[in-house]
């Protein structure tokens, strides 16, 4: 079974910058879409960015574009978040999420319904 296990969450001011890290056991990078999804409390958990099995495609979320960069190492079996310029709208837990099914090649997976696997979730807090 695959595992996902977030690092690199924290509190940060308004502009700061934190990188998230998913770490994937139990599979291979290079077979699954990637992507981080956040929620706020009382809020649905939404898209934030993701990255397709060929490493080739990126998509964000509108709020975050221009700001977050998703990246992997297939090497370490790894996926980032870099988040820059962070905003305390940006609070949130940050949830790593792995589509082991793809309809194809080029296909990034932005809607949670239809995520395979979770990771555990870290805390993102940003200070104004």
């Amino acid at each position: 079974q695959v595992q996902l296990v977030e690092s690199g969450g924290g509190l940060v001011q308004t502009g700061g910058s934190l990188r998230l890290s998913c770490a994937l056991s139990r599979g291979t990078l290079s077979r699954y879409a990637m992507g981080w999804f956040r929620q706020a409390p009382g809020k649905e958990r939404e898209f934030v960015a993701g990255v397709n099995l060929g490493g080739d495609v990126r998509l964000y979320g509108d709020s975050v574009r221009g700001r977050f960069t998703i990246s992997r190492d297939t090497a370490q079996n790894t996926v980032y978040l870099q988040m820059n310029s962070l905003k305390p709208e940006d609070t949130a837990v940050y949830y790593c999420a792995a589509d082991l099914r793809p309809s194809n090649s080029r296909a990034v997976q932005i809607k949670a319904d239809f995520v395979d696997y979770w990771g555990q979730g870290t805390q993102v807090t940003v200070s104004s």
